[in-house]
């Protein structure tokens, strides 16, 4: 079997005038109307979306009302759609969903790591502080499907099985997002015990372009749609957290888009139905970069690009997104050294 099957040049960085890396990756850009506008590799690619599902993962809960029943908060919904930082802020957070609902940090069940925040992680090891569940990138996610349980009266102990309630949910509502029969989405188990399902670019990037325009769906999931695209945009740092990709590009995007990555090099852009252009589709895109981009270069470099080429060029051009658009690469002196940059232009169909 091709491991790169699928996958073409997507980012190349160059050193004395040639190249000299190349990252692998796949692309599929998709309006609300479901026209597939750009592609790089094959569109159909099937692929875990990783974390990027998120989004999609909390619209069981907001669709039965649960937001009403535990006074969440726009802040906590940002949170639950999140692959936060583990700063002390989003601890803050995510305490006051558990106090709402009636949970405890034992309940969660994504495990536990060091914050991502340096600063943070810092601060606690000077403290002799060692952290919990609450610290863990998922635990929003996580504290998310737990309020589903607690609202549909399902058991805590067992809310990541696939035979769960909350579980069968989440995969209707995903499947029914991409336009897929939920048994061709393939499962898979994520990073923090929960299920996450592949489905070919395509389908996804159309799943993201109706988040941001669900124009086509019925009443409830409209609404639901638009309340968690809109904690997004107002609560980007919930969503990642400080010098984050995902949080950088929606504070200075505007209310424009939604931004989620995945691990794994996998990445979700929500453009807003308007935003392009007076009365321009949602658009949806994720790409993935075949060698998960562990330093994140290729990514930054291919959304640059993708949004340059949708006229967004003064917002990437801006100092607030200066450090993710560094198109020259330069030593530990300062020295220019090569260039990093798409392999081939990015060319919407006409």
């Amino acid at each position: 079997m091709d491991v790169c099957s699928g996958y073409e040049p997507l980012v190349e960085l160059t050193r004395g005038g040639i190249v000299e890396s190349i990252h692998l990756g796949a692309l599929a850009a998709v309006d609300s109307d479901g026209n597939l506008l750009a592609a790089y590799g094959n569109p159909d690619m099937v692929s875990f979306p990783r974390s990027s599902m998120k989004p999609f993962q909390a619209l069981p809960l907001v669709e039965s009302g649960g937001l009403e029943a535990f006074d969440l908060t726009e802040e906590e919904l940002a949170i639950i759609c999140a692959s936060h930082a583990g700063t002390d802020e989003h601890v803050r957070v995510l305490k006051s969903i558990h106090q709402k609902v009636g949970l405890q940090v034992s309940d969660l069940q994504c495990g536990v790591h060091w914050p991502i925040d340096k600063e943070t992680s810092y601060q606690m090891r000077l403290r002799g502080e060692e952290p919990d569940s609450y610290r863990h990138n998922c635990s929003g996610k996580h504290s998310g499907m737990l309020t589903q349980a607690k609202l549909l009266g399902q058991s805590l102990g067992n809310y990541l099985e696939p035979v769960h309630l909350v579980q069968q949910n989440i995969r209707k509502a995903v499947s029914s997002m991409c336009g897929i029969h939920r048994d061709d989405m393939i499962f898979g188990v994520d990073g923090c015990s929960a299920p996450v399902y592949a489905m070919p670019l395509n389908s996804f990037a159309w799943a993201i372009a109706r988040l941001v325009d669900p124009f086509d769906l019925d009443d409830v999931r409209q609404n639901a749609c638009r309340r968690i695209t809109h904690a997004m945009m107002s609560f980007p740092t919930m969503v990642a957290g400080p010098g984050q990709l995902d949080t950088v590009l929606m504070e200075v995007m505007k209310g424009k888009l939604i931004s989620k990555g995945g691990a794994e090099g996998y990445q979700l852009i929500g453009i807003l139905p308007g935003a392009v252009a007076e009365n321009s589709k949602g658009i949806g895109i994720a790409f993935k970069i075949a060698d998960g981009d562990p330093t994140r270069r290729a990514t930054q470099r291919v959304v640059a690009e993708m949004l340059k080429a949708l006229g967004f060029e003064s917002e990437m051009a801006s100092e607030e997104y200066a450090s993710f658009n560094q198109q020259t690469l330069r030593n530990f002196r300062g020295i220019e050294i090569g260039k990093i940059r798409l392999a081939r232009p990015i060319q919407f169909f006409s």
